[in-house]
């Protein structure tokens, strides 16, 4: 089977799990959706979107409930409800655990979150002196804007990243005192102008976005330096479910890098 036809297997399940959202989607539902065996379905969907079928419907989920939240007044437990959770409480523990606010909290800050701090970390790490350095490029054909890189240990852009920066624009980066294990570097950007709009809630067809890795670092490892070429947000991306930091007014410095 060509990677075109595998592609819009997977896109028939993701236009599934759209369309149903609030409702129980099994692996043998997707997998009959796509037409494989499940097992062959799993690999190959990890293999497309980077992440698993149902990591992928629990973001879809998350991305609809920030857009629920911005842009509707239901209260918080009846957008957990129309996003398929049973349980207000597992909603919001998942919701500030990926996004990185409370619902609530999102919803008080339009979308946006004050600062970002750095992720959980092994207490046992101590300080590293690794950095990661590298580029950040953008193609001609789209639009400028500020970039935010961070490290995260999955190749989705959830939860808090364990190291970040933001760019005031393509260019060089470095991220300071990586600690031990294995990391993805993962960038988005959204174009000068669009700053008011949070990400994954009315931008998507503005947003770039591009990864590097997976990166194994240990201590005094010597990284190679990361080239990362931005590109359109597309349908079988995983959606940008942490809050961005609000830019609108201020310069970037409410972040740990």
């Amino acid at each position: 089977m060509t990677t075109t036809a595998i592609e819009a297997a997977v896109l028939r399940v993701i236009d599934e799990m759209r369309a149903n959202l609030g409702q129980e989607l099994t692996i043998d539902d997707m997998a009959r959706t796509a037409m494989f065996s499940k097992f062959h379905f799993t690999r190959v969907f990890r293999e497309v979107t980077g992440t698993s079928p149902g990591r992928f419907l629990s973001a879809l989920r998350l991305q609809e409930a920030k857009r629920l939240l911005l842009e509707t007044d239901f209260s918080v437990a009846d957008i957990s409800s129309q996003v398929g959770y049973s349980s207000v409480g597992t909603f919001s523990s998942r919701f500030k655990f990926c996004v990185g606010v409370s619902p609530s909290m999102f919803r008080e800050l339009e979308g946006f979150t004050r600062s970002i701090g750095r992720g959980e970390q092994d207490p046992a790490d101590g300080p590293s002196r690794v950095s990661l350095r590298g580029r950040v490029q953008l193609p001609g054909d789209r639009a400028p804007g500020r970039c935010f890189v961070g490290l995260f240990p999955a190749p989705v852009p959830q939860g808090q990243p364990v190291r970040c920066a933001v760019l005031d624009g393509p260019g060089p980066f470095e991220l300071c005192d990586v600690p031990a294990g294995t990391w993805h570097v993962l960038v988005h950007s959204v174009p000068y102008g669009y700053e008011h709009l949070p990400s994954g809630t009315g931008a998507e067809d503005v947003v770039s976005v591009g990864s590097y890795g997976p990166v194994t670092v240990h201590e005094d490892a010597l990284l190679m330096p990361a080239e990362i070429v931005l590109r359109p947000l597309d349908a079988l991306d995983p959606p940008v479910l942490m809050a961005l930091l609000d830019l609108r007014s201020s310069t970037p410095d409410r972040i740990a890098g």
